[in-house]
């Protein structure tokens, strides 16, 4: 049995070497060249988030941090009236260029940076039959590993969000990367932003049951609360395993789904759920009304287009994401412990616009890798929550069908240390 005091203790062994690049900032030492590669760049699309965190710094602990890291050249796939690029470009001094080789050689012949980091998301792509926003991010990355392979040398890549809107496209990034041996981190700034409290689910400790609770639409935020799940569902003893089936439910599937109470019901822990919205700073409430606790009721009321993805894990945990948008406006998550009471639960914290230094917390690891040459956490994770997302959509497709999940075998030991910040 895990304590309350060991469970928030656990993440304080080995923290410092997660958050700040080790040679970076050095007395005299070069600054790393990186390549921004984006299918589009304007205000509050995911090149603002993260590019611009190398442009002009970011806050740490009480200090501003200007990483030792110079965007020296970028390649925009879309540009329109509301582009940042051009501007960006001209204040910092880095070049656009309008292919992806001649971005990466910056001009040259060879390549000349250091880094890569490719943002795929925003801009205008096609929808598959499902719903999915074909994003080229497969394509973008082939088109790097390309340069990798003509020049006969590679650097780090960092995959903003998951690696295709396809599992076969985003397994063989990864594999393409190991063959090539260049480090590729991507995912989401949920497993790094804050939590509050500020708890990880103990390395090695068994977990029966996991329940997230989220808002936004899908192909978009269940990677978001995906990524949630699988930070912690990862930490579990015998590490991760892979997925053997996702259902997808829908409407008043889940509402029937939240009567019964139980996995094994059919539905999810009804006290797993209850200590998500207890965590919630932004639960939904009638008029007049602060911190009340809503009725099954009122939760139908006000949520429209309740979506939940049951996963089923090879080894056997349960894990629920849910998107109640109208109920809640932030990320959750709770888990059963076996042998332990009370739900581990937390909120993972993420600061209003304009602001969204969250973003500046997943691109201080990006920072760390481009650094160092090493991913700060398996690209595993995001592999694994990139095909959770489509076999969601495809079972919502379905109308709800449970789909077995062969396919999604996807192993890997996650790091003892933890990589959220909390200060």
């Amino acid at each position: 049995m895990v304590t309350r005091r060991e469970f928030c203790l656990s993440v304080g062994a080995g923290l410092g070497a997660a958050f700040l690049p080790t040679r970076a900032l050095l007395a005299g030492e070069e600054p790393k060249k990186i390549a921004v590669v984006t299918t589009i760049w304007h205000y509050r699309s995911h090149s603002w988030h993260m590019a611009e965190r190398f442009l002009h710094g970011y806050p740490l602990r009480g200090t501003w941090r200007r990483p030792n890291i110079q965007v020296v050249s970028a390649y925009v796939d879309q540009v329109k009236e509301n582009d940042l690029s051009r501007d960006r470009a001209q204040r910092y001094g880095f070049s656009i260029f309008p292919t992806v080789a001649e971005t990466l050689r910056n001009g040259g012949d060879k390549l000349a940076v250091d880094g890569v980091l490719l943002i795929g998301e925003h801009g205008d792509y096609p929808l598959n039959e499902i719903g999915q926003k074909q994003y080229p991010r497969y394509e973008l990355f082939q088109q790097i590993a390309q340069v990798f392979e003509e020049d006969d040398r590679s650097v780090p890549v960092f995959n903003d969000k998951h690696l295709s809107w396809d599992f076969a496209r985003a397994k063989e990034m990864v594999e393409t990367a190991k063959k090539m041996n260049f480090a590729l981190q991507g995912g989401s700034s949920l497993p790094v932003t804050w939590r509050m409290p500020a708890v990880d689910l103990p390395w090695g400790a068994r977990v029966e049951e996991i329940v997230g609770v989220a808002y936004g639409a899908i192909d978009i935020y269940d990677f978001h609360a995906l990524e949630m799940i699988q930070c912690l569902a990862e930490r579990r003893r015998g590490g991760e395993t892979g997925v053997a089936s996702v259902e997808g439910l829908r409407g008043e599937q889940v509402w029937k789904a939240l009567d019964a109470g139980s996995w094994e019901a059919g539905g999810w822990s009804a006290g797993l759920f209850e200590a998500c919205l207890s965590r919630s700073h932004e639960v939904a409430q009638e008029e007049t009304f602060s911190h009340k606790y809503p009725t099954r009721e009122q939760m139908q009321e006000w949520v429209k287009d309740p979506i939940a993805y049951r996963i089923t894990y090879r080894d056997g945990l349960k894990a629920t994401m849910l998107l109640l948008n109208g109920l809640v406006r932030d990320f959750t998550v709770a888990m059963k412990l076996p042998g332990q009471e009370e739900p581990l639960s937390t909120l993972f914290h993420l600061p209003p616009n304009p602001s969204v230094v969250y973003s500046a917390a997943l691109m201080s690891h990006a920072e760390t890798m481009f650094q160092t040459g090493r991913a700060v956490y398996p690209i595993e994770r995001t592999l694994l929550t990139s095909g959770l997302v489509q076999a969601g959509m495809t079972s919502l497709a379905k109308g709800g069908e449970l789909l077995a999940t062969p396919h999604l075998d996807v192993t890997y030991t996650a790091p003892k240390e933890s990589t959220f910040w909390r200060d």
